[in-house]
């Protein structure tokens, strides 16, 4: 069996995007205007520039595919850029003042240039929708065994949405969020939506950027995906690294997070029940009165839903531009302009979304194997109905 992998390429500007996703199984019915309405929503929140009024995002499937479905070959996405200028001077110039916060500099003096354009090209945020059309590819996988993902913006600086997410609850959620300008499930017309857009709108005024927090929800996994035996192998960590590596995220925090260190051990860990009309769910029957573990232990998951966390810092492109040197001259400089978004949050909590559901793919994979999507059903089916015989005769 391959692994799960993927890995993208390309520029800000250059012509295209690229998404190369290997190791998906045969037969996954590959939903294109599922991918699609993801790269779509990506593009979109409030607050963003005006990049996103000239690029319509789609993903066209150069390889992988046969007659809407995978064939177990690698999938390649391409991800067009209308905007594409690499290469022209008079429209791409050379920019020599880094701006503070973003790879500029670092990345200047790591390839020994001045030109921070060498680097900033490809840190580009522009980079995620690859990461997204990647992520929504695999999310045709994980349906096919009842896992789903919920993602969506709790705050904007200090304006936060504090309502809950749950099994019961969160399709419900779903046309909330879709109809808020800010991707946040109290609709167009809460409370919270409306403080985040005046926040942003403050800050354009002030030319200025904003961040926030977003949260990734993920439901149907059985227990036991991810290992303890390696520290490599824990999901959590994993996790933790794939959210780490969007662009312009500074912490992921799982379940209750951080706060578990301001509580006792008794007011942290989630009791364990065990509910028997709930035994032919994934969970198997084993049930919490709370879920601050955000649906891992030891490095696997429980049974209860996984919650991530993200914290995006402010943009590092201000209007109003940052005290910089001139890398040509060492003398003090402003920090460069480069077009770009007041507030990109909604469209973050679009890509953690897909880069937290890609990661549960690739544990899903590693538990299940299976060269086509018939085969990993099965095995994924025998694994929760033997889990639930337990405890096993003989052993």
């Amino acid at each position: 069996m391959a692994q799960l992998t993927y890995q993208t390429a390309g520029e800000s500007h250059g012509p295209a995007l690229i998404a190369l996703v290997s190791g998906l199984p045969a037969g996954v019915d590959v939903d294109v205007d599922f991918i699609n309405n993801e790269l779509r929503r990506r593009q979109g929140g409030y607050g963003r520039g005006a990049r996103q009024r000239i690029e319509t995002d789609t993903a066209e499937i150069l390889s992988g595919v046969r007659r809407g479905k995978t064939i177990g070959s690698p999938v390649v996405l391409k991800i067009a850029n209308k905007d594409s200028r690499l290469d022209d001077l008079a429209k791409t110039p050379p920019i020599y003042t880094p701006r503070p916060g973003h790879a500029d500099m670092a990345g200047s003096v790591k390839y020994l240039t001045t030109d921070c354009r060498e680097t900033l090209e490809r840190a580009s945020a522009r980079e995620t929708a690859a990461r997204v059309a990647g992520g929504a590819l695999v999310r045709c996988m994980l349906r096919a065994v009842g896992i789903e993902t919920f993602g969506f913006v709790r705050s904007i600086l200090d304006a936060a949405w504090n309502g809950d997410v749950s099994e019961a609850s969160w399709r419900t959620l779903i046309p909330l969020r879709d109809s808020s300008e800010v991707y946040c499930p109290d609709g167009e017309s809460g409370d919270a939506t409306q403080r985040m857009c005046a926040i942003i709108r403050q800050a354009k005024i002030d030319k200025d950027t904003v961040g926030g927090l977003v949260e990734t929800h993920v439901f149907g996994c059985p227990p036991g995906l991810g290992s303890t035996m390696n520290w490599f192998e824990r999901l959590d960590a994993r996790l933790a690294a794939a959210v780490m590596g969007i662009q312009a995220f500074k912490a992921v925090e799982l379940g209750l997070g951080k706060e578990s260190a301001f509580r006792p051990g008794s007011k942290v860990h989630d009791p364990i029940a065990f509910d028997a009309s709930r035994a032919g769910t994934p969970s198997l029957g084993f049930v919490r009165s709370s879920n601050n573990a955000g649906g891992t232990e030891g490095g696997m998951t429980n049974g209860a839903p996984v919650v991530v966390c993200g914290t995006m810092k402010p943009i590092a492109t201000l209007l109003q531009g940052m005290p910089s040197v001139d890398l040509n001259t060492k003398q003090s400089a402003t920090s460069a302009y480069e077009r770009s978004d007041i507030c990109a949050v909604s469209a973050a909590s679009v890509v953690m979304e897909n880069v937290v559901a890609f990661e549960i793919a690739r544990a899903l994979r590693e538990k299940f194997g299976g060269d086509s999507i018939v085969e990993l059903q099965e095995q994924h089916h025998r694994y929760l109905a033997l889990a639930r015989t337990l405890p096993l005769s003989g052993i």
